[in-house]
């Protein structure tokens, strides 16, 4: 794929008018390219979580792989076992740095997927739309909520095809569940309670110093964090959402997927005001358990909502007098509520719905969440989860995260990305970087 011919190179800059609900890409479709040519991928991370995406974007060509470990590159690059299974990618070109890779892809790649610890996100996928590559990006879209921002601003400058990780939005259920709740069968709802029993929290930096394993690149694990010593199990692969450098607990880890449904359902764009509550708040590390209490304004005919999360040690078991599950949503209108999940939802009082009958389908089936993005790439179309939709998203979520470390009720200007009433909010609204790794 010559981009020197591409279409897309020519029109960065350009962008589209913007769609119903934020919907937008911006970016030119490409006449050049043929009906069966495929995309050329690049995918910074390659194990754990990003096996899924590798999986997700198949499909199409990838070409080129980063990740800060060997022994996840070796997996899919080189033969392995006693068998010698054949490696998924061989001809993939190997990095470590995503930075390097960025600079040295332009022209050869069109886009790339993101699948690090939170605190990468952003470095990367603003490295790689500032090249003009289109991003897919797991969630949170951030590290921090000036992140967001940023990252959903350039975005639309550069006019690139994005789309967050909620892999759940293209599911059938999601898309009932807001049929229903826009049907107006539970009335008006200024009510929302979203819960997951899960717990990213807890514990202490460890005293010892240990080096890292040969094969894994642990200054360009850290990136744009405060260096620190290498620790095994404590915070690569996985434990890192625990600590604050590199993540934001299960409010980081799951409040996209789940706050994703009423943030759709109900229009929500930011709040006005946010305030949390949990355990006494740890320098190093998020809660175990955490509630968080968000204040939306009105919108339209819609009345404002008061949506509160609840998450490990604070998570409920009965919400408005229903026993639930260790995960959901409770949706409280003026004339009844409704549960969802995942998978399925149920409406309160369940004599009142027992002949319910579901409002005619007028959300259409997705064809997929990684194949909404890989359509964008190759046509302009959008995507349900581009980052003008979920960049407000994100910033909202981890909004709580800086309620609770502040310790104060924010009231929140979300235009100036200022809390009016605690200025020491800004500690943690953005972030420092280590020389290299800014995003600026």
């Amino acid at each position: 794929m010559n981009h020197a011919k591409c279409s897309r190179r020519a029109a960065i800059g350009s962008l589209a008018t913007g769609l119903s609900a934020g919907f937008f890409t911006g970016v030119a479709a490409r006449p050049s390219m043929a009906a069966n040519e495929k995309l050329q991928i690049a995918c910074i991370g390659v194990a754990n979580r990003a096996s899924a995406n590798l999986k997700g974007v198949s499909s199409q060509a990838i070409v080129a792989v980063c990740d800060i470990d060997d022994v996840y590159l070796d997996r899919i690059t080189t033969a392995r076992g006693k068998g010698k299974t054949p490696p998924i990618l061989p001809k993939a070109r190997q990095y470590h740095d995503y930075r390097e890779m960025i600079e040295k892809e332009v022209g050869r790649v069109d886009a790339v997927v993101v699948s690090t610890a939170d605190h990468h996100h952003v470095p990367a996928s603003i490295r790689a739309i500032r090249k003009g590559m289109h991003v897919y990006c797991e969630k949170p879209l951030s590290h921090t909520v000036a992140e967001a921002r940023l990252v959903a601003q350039e975005a639309e400058r550069m006019g690139v095809a994005t789309q967050l990780g909620t892999q759940i939005h293209a599911g059938d259920n999601y898309r009932r569940v807001v049929e229903v709740i826009r049907s107006g069968a539970i009335g008006d709802i200024g009510e929302v309670h979203v819960w997951v029993g899960k717990g990213w929290g807890g514990g202490d930096r460890p005293v010892k110093s240990v080096e890292p394993p040969a094969s894994l690149h642990w200054d360009l694990w850290l990136g744009p964090a405060h260096v620190r010593p290498f620790a095994p199990k404590v915070y690569h692969p996985a434990q890192w959402r625990r600590w604050w450098d590199f993540g934001n607990g299960t409010l980081g880890d799951m409040g996209c997927h789940f706050m994703d449904l009423p943030f759709w359902a109900l229009d929500l764009k930011t709040p006005v005001r946010c305030k949390a509550e949990g355990p006494p708040i740890h320098p190093e590390t998020c809660p175990t358990g955490l509630v968080v209490h968000y204040d939306f304004p009105s919108r339209g005919n819609m009345p404002p909502v008061h949506l509160t999360w609840y998450d490990g040690s604070m998570t409920p078991e009965e919400v408005k007098g229903q026993k639930v599950p260790k995960s959901g949503v409770m949706f409280v209108g003026t004339e009844g509520m409704m549960f969802a999940n995942y998978g399925s939802y149920q409406l309160y009082p369940e004599d009142k719905f027992a002949d319910f009958k579901a409002p005619p389908q007028s959300i259409p089936k997705s064809i997929g969440h990684y194949e909404e993005w890989i359509k964008a790439c190759r046509d302009g179309s959008t995507t349900t989860c581009n980052f003008g939709y979920s960049g407000p998203l994100s910033e909202s979520v981890l909004l709580g995260m800086v309620a609770y470390r502040t310790g104060k009720q924010l009231e929140w200007d979300a235009k100036n990305l200022v809390a009016t009433n605690a200025p020491e909010a800004s500690t943690f609204i953005s972030k420092q970087y280590r020389s290299g790794w800014d995003v600026a």
